[in-house]
């Protein structure tokens, strides 16, 4: 077989090629191939197995991997990558107990970030943005998705979805758009919400006709969204050929997991304080969970939610870093893959299952992403690390070697000076 790279002596290879979400104790089962290779062909994978089946191979570029690691591309299944400014000065009032809510009440939190970037130009978020996701792409994501929800009138939500469209035609790293409008209620609509969902019900004609979202997600939750109106918020995106998503349980277990199973959602995101009834709907349904462990990490939570008892009960669990200026200011999603293993109790194998294939199932992308199948793109990393079980063990870092996205390297370790 002729191919454009071969990449041999890999140490493991995880090819993660489960078709459908992986859920409950199937998460917890993977596929490893030791003394391993792999052939690019086109941008495609062309092959890959044991590295003695690989020697009559014909390569332009044969890559040594001089035994690391090898896997798909990271998927960021749940961010907010587009907003304008920052909120550092809140890390105090975080740090003196001031809960989240009470931040929001005084004009901070959301609100600020939503000042920050009405006032901001199409250009300036366009590069900011795109620094974060260069970013991201250094830490061996290769599929983002990105939600809107700093606007919160037409203008803005507009602007941060048609940067998102942009960037997915300039950036090599794979972009998937959320209209999140019903992220907050403005102060204007305080008194009428439901006022406020309407208006934000009006845009989906014109973000269908543009092609700018393929999500709709709303935030359900004490003091923003009731049970009652995301229900027929999702319900009406759902009827203008939109598939959903909900922000769910993740401050006070109001039913948003049960909702999210009700109107079938792809996912469910925080679900930190899911009710039992909750984790119960979820595990005997086809919706993902998304859980978001650097959320409660940033906020000081002692109680990083219920993904064990999830699995254990049968449902597919993704992770992802919830990146936004506010609760989870990280890029790293190896980072969330070690607190995972600290205080979700994960293994090695649900992690991975939970930044690969699961992650990718959650946006839509299963077929795609987060998965090294033959005559699938070629998104995958090489680590430096010897194992799969070492990424989230040795926590804090940058492991990546080197990432390829279609094929091309996108991202090279460099060396000290």
């Amino acid at each position: 077989m002729k191919v454009d790279t071969l990449i041999t002596n890999i140490g493991e290879l995880l090819p993660m090629e489960e078709s459908g979400p992986v859920q409950g104790s199937s998460m917890n089962k993977i596929t490893v191939i030791k003394d391993a290779a792999l052939g690019i062909k086109d941008g495609k994978v062309a092959w890959f197995g044991p590295e003695e089946e690989a020697k009559d191979f014909q390569a332009d570029e044969v890559l040594d991997a001089k035994g690391k690691l090898v896997t798909p591309g990271l998927v960021e299944a749940h961010t907010h990558l587009v907003f304008g400014g920052s909120r550092e000065e809140e890390m105090a009032l975080k740090q003196q107990g001031v809960p989240y809510l009470e931040i929001l009440e005084r004009g901070g939190g959301i609100l600020s970030t939503v000042r920050s970037t009405k006032e901001a130009s199409f250009e300036e978020l366009y590069e900011k943005a795109s620094f974060h996701l260069d970013r991201m792409a250094t830490y061996g994501i290769t599929t983002v998705e990105a939600k809107s929800g700093y606007g919160l009138d037409e203008d803005s939500e507009m602007k941060q979805l048609r940067v998102v469209q942009q960037l997915q035609k300039d950036h090599p790293v794979d972009l998937v758009s959320t209209f999140m409008g019903a992220h907050a209620i403005p102060k204007e609509y305080e008194e009428d919400s439901d006022a406020f969902l309407a208006k934000m019900l009006d845009m989906l004609d014109g973000i269908k006709e543009e092609g700018l979202a393929e999500f709709v997600d709303i935030f359900t939750e004490t003091g923003v969204f009731s049970v009652d109106q995301s229900r027929d918020y999702l319900l009406a995106a759902k009827d203008k050929g939109f598939d959903v998503k909900i922000h769910a349980d993740e401050i006070d277990p109001l039913g948003g997991t049960e909702l999210a199973v009700e109107v079938g959602a792809v996912s469910a995101d925080h679900i930190a304080v899911a009710s039992d009834e909750g984790v119960k709907q979820l595990a005997g349904s086809d919706t993902i969970g998304v859980v978001l462990p650097g959320t409660s990490f940033y906020l000081g939570k002692d109680d990083y939610g219920r993904a064990r008892e999830m699995i254990d009960q049968g449902a597919a669990i993704a992770l992802s870093t919830d990146f936004n200026p506010g609760s989870s200011v990280t890029e790293n999603l190896q980072l969330i893959m070690s607190i995972a293993a600290v205080r979700l109790k994960m293994s090695p194998a649900e992690i991975w299952h939970g930044v690969t294939t699961n992650a990718a199932y959650a946006i839509n992308r299963g077929e795609e992403a987060g998965s090294l199948a033959v005559g699938r793109k070629a998104d995958l990393v090489l680590w430096e690390a010897p194992n799969h079980m070492y990424i989230p063990y040795h926590y804090g870092v940058n492991h990546v070697n080197r990432v390829f996205k279609a094929g091309k390297l996108i991202y090279k370790q460099e060396g000290l000076l």
